[in-house]
């Protein structure tokens, strides 16, 4: 499934006012669910991609749907799962998710992804130290591109 397939499969999910829709195809599950407490009335939100299943050789990462991080000498880079528009906040009148410096948890919100309209959260999976973020906010990155430099508490 390319870029240009899941644009269709999303267009005709607005057209036809689908609500939730799941598709499994090429070992690639994709969820999309639309719900009416999104930000933009009814928009759309991209649930998971993900392969569907792991192989043993795959690190758990790559089965999540992520790029594998990779450790630098002075931390762990975090890459971008997706390819879109890098926002440090959740609009511009809010204060940044995190900053240099900052202690972060598992699960906790590093940065918004905007890809084709849709405000992909950007989650920790670990716990740590920001030691740097990489793009600029507003800045577009593409997949494997690195977003954060975490050190491990």
């Amino acid at each position: 499934m390319d870029l240009s397939d899941l644009k269709e499969i999303l267009r005709i999910l607005e057209e036809q006012d689908i609500t939730e829709f799941e598709l499994e195809q090429d070992g690639v599950k994709l969820r999309v669910c639309r719900s009416s407490t999104a930000p933009a009335a009814g928009a759309l939100h991209v649930a998971s991609v993900t392969p569907a299943g792991p192989t043993p050789a795959q690190p758990a990462s790559a089965a999540a749907g992520q790029p594998p991080a990779e450790i630098e000498t002075d931390g762990t880079v975090v890459r971008s799962p997706i390819v879109g528009t890098f926002y440090r906040s959740p609009d511009p009148n809010s204060p940044a998710f995190v900053s240099v410096g900052d202690n972060v948890k598992v699960g906790q919100v590093l940065c918004i992804i905007e890809a084709m309209k849709l405000m992909n959260e950007i989650e920790s999976e670990m716990a740590g130290e920001v030691a740097r973020i990489h793009p600029e906010n507003g800045q577009p990155v593409q997949y494997g591109d690195p977003l954060f430099t975490i050190r491990m508490a």
